[in-house]
């Protein structure tokens, strides 16, 4: 057995006896999160950019705006895509090169939230039906990793395109071309849908799992909910399960914490439901 082992084995031991005493190894609640602070309007050449700093675990995404062509199935809506890149100054993890696993199952899940709640309607974002349209670009960088990228990314993307502005462009059929203007509009949000992890460590489960909780857990569980209450996406990840009635405490406790966290982005932002 290495030495890396032996201590996630101590590391394990420490957490599940505090688990039974109803205690983290960071002192919160079973149902708590760690500090949130966000900030907007970082990233000066993006057209909307947010950081999100949540315990020690910090993300920061840009969203850039380009004209491209819709696909082809879909003719009458925009586009929008979700990259993930994992800083390998964030964590001894990381390293440089193409995205892994967890780089796409995190692109995947924050991707997967918004989009299928609708969160943005991309309708709205056609210039020439099925010719050309806006293409969104949520480019995601972890910048320090100590647990659950998961909802810090999906905070920090909400937040970035609930600031974005788009450049307004008009297409000369004369001429064929495009031209940028001046003028910009917001982003057309109509949902604000939030991530809310789980972590399954022996038979406790916590929210907002740190990087020690992560590492020694059995499984994980992310449930993405909107204002409404309406779940868009659902991630399981890791080994071992969950039952059907800890699904259930999952799904309840997401849409409450979901509440939580967007009254939090809203106030950051300066902005209402």
């Amino acid at each position: 057995m290495s030495d890396a082992e032996v201590m996630a084995g101590i590391m394990r031991d420490r957490i599940l006896s505090l688990l039974k005493d109803n205690k983290r190894i960071d002192g919160r609640g079973f149902e708590d999160y760690r500090d949130i602070e966000i900030k907007t309007g970082l990233v000066e050449k993006a057209e909307g950019s947010a950081w999100v700093r949540l315990g020690d675990t910090r993300v920061l995404v840009g969203i850039k705006i380009d004209v491209g062509e819709p696909f082809p199935d879909l003719p009458d809506r925009g586009v929008m895509t979700t990259n993930v890149e994992l800083v390998p100054l964030a964590s001894p993890t990381f390293e440089p090169g193409p995205p892994d696993e967890r780089a796409i199952e995190l692109a995947r899940v924050v991707d997967r939230g918004i989009r299928e709640s609708g969160a943005v309607d991309l309708e709205k974002l056609v210039i020439i039906p099925g010719k050309l349209v806006y293409v969104i670009f949520i480019d995601v960088h972890v910048l320090d990793h100590d647990g659950n990228l998961i909802d810090a990314t999906g905070l920090a993307a909400m937040a970035a395109l609930l600031t974005t502005q788009i450049p307004k462009i008009e297409y000369n059929e004369e001429t064929g071309e495009l031209v940028r203007l001046e003028e910009r509009f917001p982003l057309p949000v109509t949902h604000v849908p939030l991530p809310v992890t789980f972590a399954k460590i022996g038979s406790n489960i916590v929210v907002d799992p740190n990087l020690d909780e992560e590492n020694v857990m059995d499984s994980r569980i992310t449930i993405t909910t909107d204002e409404t209450g309406h779940i868009s996406a659902a991630q399981k990840g890791e080994g071992g399960s969950f039952k059907l009635e800890e699904v259930m405490y999952a799904v309840d406790i997401a849409i409450k914490k979901s509440a939580e966290l967007r009254e939090l982005l809203m106030k950051s932002i300066g902005g209402a439901e």
